[in-house]
């Protein structure tokens, strides 16, 4: 690039940035007005510029800013291997069908179990029915909303081969417990960590315990690329094998041998050794990611700050709601704030919803609630483990509201104001 293009990228850039400081600057938070989101995109102009810097060089498919932004995310996380995906569901797309691959020592065969919990999202799930394996489903635990590792003895069976452990709204998961039941069995483990980038266990990153962990970067998330996702492992193997089903199928393994039946030679850019797809990440994506992730610390920081805010604020109504609980060796970078409403309560989950949302807050119900209750999934070949008793109670009565970073001081006031307002009712009302 010669002096005078360089000089005019310089003049864009500068006013890309001058644009987003004034068209994107927030807006004056107007209680009872403004709308409290539960998730967001929270950025600022080197975002923008990072984006526009990468549409100048036109390299739009995948090329050094995804590179560099893999090996980011691979040095956050301590993992070797980071596989850069269009999507978290992707992701997890990926990593079952990986372990799938005939070039294993014990790859899944079809009909054989794997273990999940039944309150989860369905793109958690869909996997491994695609790959014609069968899920087996075990309750969660209210509170953690987390799969309860007490009950995978239970869940085993002859066909048993690997476990897919999602940690639910950042909430880690005792991987201690499940990595010791899953080496006992010869078991494969994925962490799906879509909502807990950031979050610990025993001091370690959640998603550097399994065999394969998977990320999503959609706007609601800790951070976010757009539309993007992530897989990443400590085995090269598995790395290689991800990488050809991300990328057509096309050969990431050259080592291995294969060539084209009946031909001596053929060009190794056509030579197809999985099942494939076309799942990668575009360089723009990675542009913004690597500004987002160089916030990251600062924006699990708010994260928890927003959670202990929320936490104390909703203390005095636990004869009614059930507060977020974790794990002694846990700890989280909160996706979100989550709650149920007690079966004893005065009131259900929908009366409480619904007048959140008429101030302007936004609830979401936890994803799909009991995953077989809906219609995509009533009818999937599959195992349910345990009595789903938990799960159930996830479906009936269990919401969440938004702490994210785009949350200050004023809007996390007026969020618990609403909720005394509909407390100091029921209390008069029952009083009546």
């Amino acid at each position: 690039m010669n002096d005078a293009s360089e000089s005019i990228r310089q003049q864009i850039l500068h006013l890309v940035g001058e644009y987003v400081r004034r068209a994107h600057a927030p807006e004056p938070f107007i209680p009872g007005e403004s709308f409290v989101h539960y998730g967001g995109r929270v950025y600022d102009e080197a975002e923008v510029q990072a984006a526009v810097d990468a549409v100048l060089d036109f390299w739009l498919t995948e090329g050094p800013r995804v590179e560099a932004f893999s090996q980011a995310l691979a040095d956050f996380q301590g993992l070797r291997h980071i596989l850069t995906l269009n999507s978290g569901s992707s992701a997890n797309l990926v990593a079952v069908a990986t372990l799938r691959s005939v070039r294993l020592p014990r790859p899944l065969r079809p009909g054989d179990e794997v273990i999940t919990p039944a309150a989860t999202f369905p793109t958690s799930v869909a996997p491994i029915v695609q790959q014609q394996l069968v899920p087996v489903f075990v309750d969660c635990r209210v509170g953690t909303y987390n799969l309860d590792v007490a009950l995978l003895e239970a869940a085993l069976s002859p066909r048993t081969r690997a476990i897919l452990v999602p940690h639910i709204l950042g909430n880690p998961v005792e991987m201690d417990r499940v990595m010791a039941f899953a080496e006992a069995h010869d078991l494969y483990v994925i962490e799906d960590v879509c909502d807990a980038l950031g979050s610990r266990y025993d001091g370690r990153p959640c998603g550097s315990f399994g065999h394969l962990s998977t990320y999503s970067f959609y706007p609601s998330h800790h951070i976010t690329t757009g539309e993007g996702g992530a897989l990443g492992t400590n085995d090269a193997q598995l790395a290689c094998i991800a990488r050809t089903i991300r990328t057509w199928g096309r050969d990431a393994c050259r080592a291995d041998g294969q060539g084209v039946e009946g031909m001596a030679r053929y060009d190794p850019r056509y030579t197809f050794t999985e099942l494939g797809y076309n799942l990668k990440m575009t360089e723009v994506a990675a542009a913004i990611g690597l500004v987002q992730l160089g916030k990251l610390p600062d924006f699990v920081r708010a994260r928890k700050a927003n959670f202990r805010r929320l936490y104390e604020g909703l203390k005095p109504y636990a004869e009614w709601l059930i507060l977020p609980q974790w794990a002694a060796k846990a700890d989280p970078a909160w996706f979100a704030f989550t709650l149920a409403v007690r079966e004893e309560a005065p009131f259900t989950r929908e009366e409480l919803v619904r007048h959140l949302n008429a101030h302007h807050i936004e609830t979401r119900y936890l994803f799909a609630g009991n995953i077989l209750r809906q219609p995509g999934y009533r009818h999937i070949p599959h195992r349910v483990a345990t009595p789903l008793v938990e799960t159930e109670r996830v479906l009936r009565s269990a919401f969440f509201i938004g702490l994210y970073p785009g949350l200050d001081a004023a809007r996390l006031d007026y969020v618990l104001s609403v909720f005394d307002d509909f407390f100091r009712h029921r209390r008069r009302k029952a009083r009546n």
